[in-house]
């Protein structure tokens, strides 16, 4: 063929055509779900900025959906299996009765190790390895959970039915998620209810129930803080906020977008559950619920041991679920006891 002015023009438009369809092929679509709303500012920090680092790859483009508007939280790990999403951030303890290594996180005794000893579950750490050998078995694989556990979980009460000790617990109805939690209010006499975070505003106000299991996350989050008189910081339960991919889909990804994606959970993992527990409810949070006239009651050493012992049934049910010593070795790698 005669090059021609204008065949060269059609060549070269040809060219980048090519070009561009081959740019617009190799790139990666990533779907993520995460049914928190950012009003929960402390447990959307570290999903965002992940978010954030993800999309710097000019490689990826991620389709992000938080507050349950892709899918709601009951439905995240049904579309994950599926194939619907590519990852999901979702709390432990929404989803330990599906998946129950994730109740270790939340085990009277152990949250509150957790959480006092930043990096026991951090990447790469023996726990954080030992955890995702037993969600393999489930197909999952936990890509971070953002270095630590968020605050615990205590009982918040209103001054009607005022929760100061664990002898106040006998007869009041309290909101809670956990099973293990639940099974251990149950023990001291108390009526535990499955209330959602979005109606627990109303609970409260018209006395369905007497006090919540909750973090300052929902405290805040729901605006709940004219409701709750009482803050007593029984950490009764605890819970992570996790990124998690289904492990074939995992296994089965390019190695640039695995890099990508561990690379933005390096950040999540050194910065999420760090600023929301030492920036977000040290400096804003609990300066808020205090200054709404909320009483902040400690527990004491007693009360502590006494959660904890009364607890050593519900742990025997939880080890139960597992062969071996995993369960055992999970809770001495949480509580320091084994390195």
């Amino acid at each position: 063929m005669k090059l021609t002015r204008r065949n060269f023009s059609l060549t070269v438009a040809a060219g980048a055509m090519a070009l561009m369809a081959g740019a617009a092929y190799a790139e990666t679509t990533l779907t993520g779900v995460y049914y928190i709303p950012q009003s929960y500012r402390a447990l959307s920090h570290g999903p965002n900025g992940f978010i954030e680092k993800l999309n710097e790859n000019e490689n990826i483009s991620v389709e992000y959906y938080d507050s349950g508007r892709l899918v709601k939280a009951d439905e995240q790990l049904p579309a994950l299996r599926s194939g619907s999403i590519d990852f999901m951030f979702h709390t432990t303890s929404y989803i330990n009765r599906s998946v129950p290594i994730l109740s270790l996180v939340g085990l009277p005794g152990v949250a509150g190790e957790l959480y006092a000893n930043p990096g026991r579950i951090a990447k790469g750490s023996p726990l954080f390895d030992l955890v995702n050998e037993e969600l393999a078995k489930d197909g999952l694989y936990m890509v971070s959970m953002m270095g630590n556990i968020l605050e615990p979980e205590y009982l918040w009460s209103t001054k009607d039915a005022p929760i100061r000790s664990i002898e106040e617990l006998k007869g009041k109805k309290i909101s809670v998620v956990s099973y293990e939690a639940t099974k251990m209010l149950e023990g001291y006499g108390a009526a535990a209810v499955r209330i959602p975070s979005s109606e627990l505003y109303l609970a409260l106000q018209r006395g369905t129930v007497d006090a919540a299991v909750v973090n300052p996350s929902t405290v805040i989050g729901r605006s709940l803080q004219p409701l709750l008189d009482i803050a007593y910081k029984l950490p009764v339960n605890g819970y992570g906020i996790a990124l998690f991919v289904d492990l074939k889909r995992w296994n089965a990804m390019d190695e640039e977008t695995r890099a990508a994606i561990e690379s933005a959970a390096d950040w999540l993992d050194e910065t999420g559950a760090a600023y929301a527990n030492e920036k977000i409810y040290s400096e804003e949070y609990w300066p808020t619920i205090i200054e709404a006239g909320t009483e902040i009651v400690e527990p004491t050493d007693e009360e502590i041991a006494e959660m904890e012992a009364s607890a050593e049934e519900i742990i025997n049910e939880w080890k139960s679920k597992f062969d071996g010593d995993l369960a055992d070795r999970a809770i001495r790698l949480a509580t320091g006891k084994e390195d």
